[in-house]
């Protein structure tokens, strides 16, 4: 409940890891149910990262975004169903690179808002505006 958009993200980029590694590590070993229900919880974390993209923001990178977790949904149903080893390693791999990117992301982030703190010895900016909460967010 306190995990930033970007913290989120980052838990569901670790989940698709996680569970594509465990479906890899089942091929390996036969256990085709364990195979199966790894590759399958990849396959809902993925549509997951897909359906929280708002094309709103920024039309042409959602679309690329969206194409790139297509193709990651669709080899991990090709390693699910035609027990492709490869296949699942190259979802792996994305997952890994996306994962990576967004920790620098939440980084830069940190940094940034660290930059944007006053620091003690400035002069308390005049705030003209009340604040509004609402439900939505």
């Amino acid at each position: 409940m306190t995990a930033s958009a970007e913290q989120l993200q980052l838990m569901l980029l670790d989940g698709g890891i996680r569970f594509t590694t465990k479906g890899i590590e089942a091929l390996d070993a036969g256990d085709l149910e364990g195979m199966f229900n790894n590759f399958e919880r990849a396959q809902r974390i993925v549509l997951e990262l897909n359906n929280g993209l708002r094309r709103e923001v920024n039309p042409e990178l959602v679309d690329q975004m969206a194409a790139l977790y297509d193709f990651i949904y669709r080899r991990l149903i090709d390693a699910n169903i035609h027990r492709n080893r490869k296949a699942a390693e190259e979802a792996l791999q994305i997952l890994r690179h996306q994962r990576e990117t967004w920790s620098m992301l939440i980084e830069k982030l940190a940094r940034e808002a660290g930059a944007a703190k006053p620091s003690p010895t400035d002069p308390p900016a005049e705030d003209t505006q009340e604040s509004s909460f609402s439900a939505e967010g």
